[in-house]
């Protein structure tokens, strides 16, 4: 008797899990298993001994990516913890080999402390080429972050973080192209200031954004506003040239350029105050801030995250690429160049093609994940962190 779960196909796709391990040699006698495993093996485990790196060469560890997460903001659906997570890591890990031929490996740690988590990845990342955070809550995910960039000679990625802010450039090179201007051009207004707003900013403002506010629940932040904690105090030194002090729609008024990343509402009036031919990116979902058919009666460009309508902002255009080109060269680190370099590529997939409805290329563009690897992978040898130099 089918479970009444399964006539969900959601539930049903699940079954069993999205993951299996599948072995890359045969085992068919005794010598295909004394070169396997023991005695030949021995002989493997004694030149890495001697010789670190050629685990590289003579492991799986150059070419598998641990996805990991404490379960404290997935998806929408925030703090679930680490065995409700799995699904997504699962399936973080089947997008990581479906678009990037990376093997993933998902892991949901029973921890929350960040002491706790930066030891536990710590200690396991010696079984990887890289990291990959995911959905973990704001502010500890900065933390986490730094901490293990710092420790560890290999990527660490929070790609909540990073993915959103590489995709979001991209879309927005092409949105600028569309209507006439460069970056250096627009004025924009962030709302949200969790992982993903403090990363758009971030990238936007290396790519030579003209300037950037960002708001939080309780308002624009600002140079001088109480109560910030160090991740908002060092946004405000560096963003809101213009000073604004009031709400997300009060920041509006004129703006070129608006992202959603924060689960609220915005009206269309404030839509509508925007400067002509204005950039709505709203993001959140399943419910965008303002609905697109709503921003498109003002905006020359509208995108969103969700599949069903044009220019979805996915971050399955970015990590797959990123994470191979860093693991091709061997790269210690992925740097600040490294993501722009990835944005700049995948807004060149768009090319010619260019319009309103495709300022971003689709995740099922076979051309996105080989442009994204190649640029990365130079810019990490341009960049000095490449291991690998041909």
């Amino acid at each position: 008797m089918t479970p009444a779960y399964d006539q969900d196909p959601a539930f049903a796709l699940h079954r069993g899990g999205k993951l299996e391990v599948r072995s890359t040699v045969p085992v068919r006698d005794a010598g295909d298993l004394s070169l396997a495993y023991t005695p030949g093996v021995a002989r493997v485990c004694t030149a890495i001994a001697e010789t670190p790196s050629l685990a590289d060469d003579y492991t799986w560890t150059s070419n598998v990516v641990a996805v990991i997460t404490d379960g404290t903001a997935v998806l929408g659906l925030g703090d679930i913890g680490p065995a409700a997570a799995m699904p997504v890591m699962e399936g973080k890990a089947l997008l990581f080999k479906e678009f990037g031929g990376v093997n993933a490996i998902p892991l949901c740690l029973a921890c929350t402390d960040v002491d706790e988590l930066v030891e536990t990845v710590a200690r396991l990342a010696p079984s990887f080429g890289g990291i990959n955070l995911e959905d973990i809550s704001a502010p500890r995910c900065f933390e986490i972050e730094d901490r293990l960039r710092d420790l560890l000679d290999i990527p660490v990625f929070h790609d909540d973080q990073h993915g959103t802010a590489i995709v979001v450039l991209a879309a927005l090179r092409n949105a600028a192209r569309l209507t006439g201007r460069t970056l250096g051009d627009l004025r924009a207004v962030v709302a949200g200031a969790g992982a993903a707003g403090v990363a758009v900013t971030r990238i936007l403002l290396e790519a030579g954004i003209g300037d950037i506010a960002v708001a939080d629940s309780k308002g624009l932040i600002y140079d001088g506003r109480e109560g910030l904690n160090s991740v908002k105090q060092a946004l405000a030194r560096d963003t809101n040239k213009a000073g604004h002090t009031g709400s997300t729609e009060e920041a509006l008024v004129g703006a070129d350029v608006f992202v959603g990343l924060s689960g609220s509402t915005v009206t269309e009036q404030a839509i509508a105050a925007m400067a002509a031919d204005s950039i709505v990116f709203a993001l959140s979902n399943p419910t965008p801030e303002v609905l697109p058919e709503v921003a498109a009666r003002h905006a020359a460009v509208v995108a969103t995250g969700r599949s069903d309508f044009p220019n979805q902002i996915n971050n399955v255009l970015a990590f797959p690429g990123v994470f191979r080109g860093a693991l091709d060269v061997r790269a210690t680190t992925i740097t600040e160049n490294m993501k722009v370099a990835a944005a700049n590529a995948l807004a060149a997939v768009v090319g010619d093609d260019l319009t309103a409805e495709y300022v971003i290329p689709s995740p099922f563009d076979e051309r996105v994940a080989p442009a994204v690897t190649a640029a990365v992978a130079a810019q990490a040898r341009a960049d000095g962190v490449a291991r690998k130099k041909d």
